[in-house]
């Protein structure tokens, strides 16, 4: 048998989307047995996301009461389906789950017609991590770099997979590699974290903003050359001043705001610059200026990322040494439903700078 966590209905029914908030449930369910090209993976660690606390909150589609909670994850490989066509070449292996499926390749968005499927909480994919064994696709997972403890590989998956995508495949090569100059608006989150660490690793002299000194400081330590307070009047300009010798704007900005960050965008990029716009968590609407339109700039809306970015983007961490950024462990088991429960506060209260993590296993010698 496996225990895993699920979200319940209050009163055996479900509630008003936004004035709810379901509770956490274990459950005891049978432990899965591997088909066709399928391995068995004892989970060791999960991480969350804000897409979790929206389940718990009923603003998220999709949801349902069957499915484990959360898509990042972490574990060893204990099984393996008859169809596995190297069992021995996964036996005991750390591994990372691709956190969805549904988009194999292509450079413009996911093949399938039912679109990215993210594992975790909803109907579209049966799947998630808050439970002690899973068994995925072999083809869906990747080796675990060897410099990441379980719980920052659980860390990874859907926040690296993202800032990726935002910042390599929709920036570009020129706008994020050596030499660039690169705004990474609203930095504490994982998103942006991770962008952060990718860009400082390409090359690029990377700036980022916040609201709170504390995380402009401790970005700086994570590799920014320096950031700004974007509450204070006139930051946009204190923020140019800070470019080094023969820069005058920005090459890319990768955002997670909206709101009027084309505005402000229109002001910082140079011409051609792009912005990569990942969320929008002050607007939901982005007004598009004849500013933006006479310098040439690109918006550019980029969500998750494909299966080959994925491999990418782990390759990328494994050569470069790179740690996703950890807020909080919570080294407990399964049954410890009010420790996890403090994480979702964590998340609710925006306490966290980076991930949030509970790891329930130790990854350790296994047998197939």
């Amino acid at each position: 048998m496996s225990k895993a966590i699920y979200i319940s209905p209050i009163d055996g029914k479900p509630g008003k989307p936004g004035q709810v908030y379901y509770p956490l449930s274990l459950r005891t369910v049978p432990k899965p047995s591997p088909q066709g090209k399928e391995l068995l993976v004892k989970l060791t660690a999960a991480s969350l996301n804000h897409r979790d606390l929206f389940l718990r909150q009923h603003l998220y589609p999709g949801l349902t009461f069957d499915v484990p909670l959360l898509a990042d994850g972490a574990g060893v490989v204990v099984g393996a389906g008859p169809n596995v066509s190297n069992p021995e070449k996964w036996q005991g292996k750390r591994v990372i789950l691709n956190p969805g499926v549904g988009w194999k390749d292509s450079p413009d968005g996911p093949e399938e017609a039912t679109g990215y499927r993210i594992m975790g909480g909803t109907k579209v994919y049966d799947k998630g991590t808050l439970q002690e064994y899973i068994a995925i696709e072999e083809g869906e997972v990747e080796e675990v770099p060897s410099h990441l403890s379980d719980a920052e590989a659980a860390a990874l998956p859907l926040t690296g997979l993202t800032g990726w995508r935002a910042l390599v495949s929709k920036a570009g090569e020129r706008n994020s590699g050596k030499g660039a100059a690169v705004l990474v608006t609203g930095i504490g989150g994982g998103v942006a974290l991770m962008a952060l660490r990718f860009a400082a690793a390409r090359g690029a002299d990377v700036f980022v903003t916040s609201s709170s000194e504390e995380k402009i400081q401790k970005a700086v330590q994570l590799g920014a050359k320096g950031g700004v307070n974007y509450k204070e009047a006139g930051w946009d300009k204190k923020l140019l001043g800070m470019l080094p010798s023969g820069k005058k704007n920005f090459d890319a900005i990768i955002d997670g705001a909206g709101g009027d960050s084309i505005e402000k965008a229109a002001r910082l990029l140079k011409a051609g610059g792009v912005i990569s716009v990942y969320g929008m968590t002050v607007s939901p609407k982005m007004p598009f200026l004849m500013q933006a339109v006479l310098k040439n700039i690109d918006v550019r809306g980029s969500t998750m990322g494909s299966r080959k970015e994925f491999k990418e983007m782990v390759e990328f961490v494994k050569t470069h040494k790179i740690h996703p950024v950890v807020s909080r462990v919570l080294q407990t088991d399964l049954e410890d439903l009010a420790g996890i429960d403090g994480l979702f506060e964590d998340m609710k209260q925006g306490k966290q700078f980076g991930k949030l993590v509970v790891e329930f296993g130790k990854s350790g010698p296994s047998k197939l």
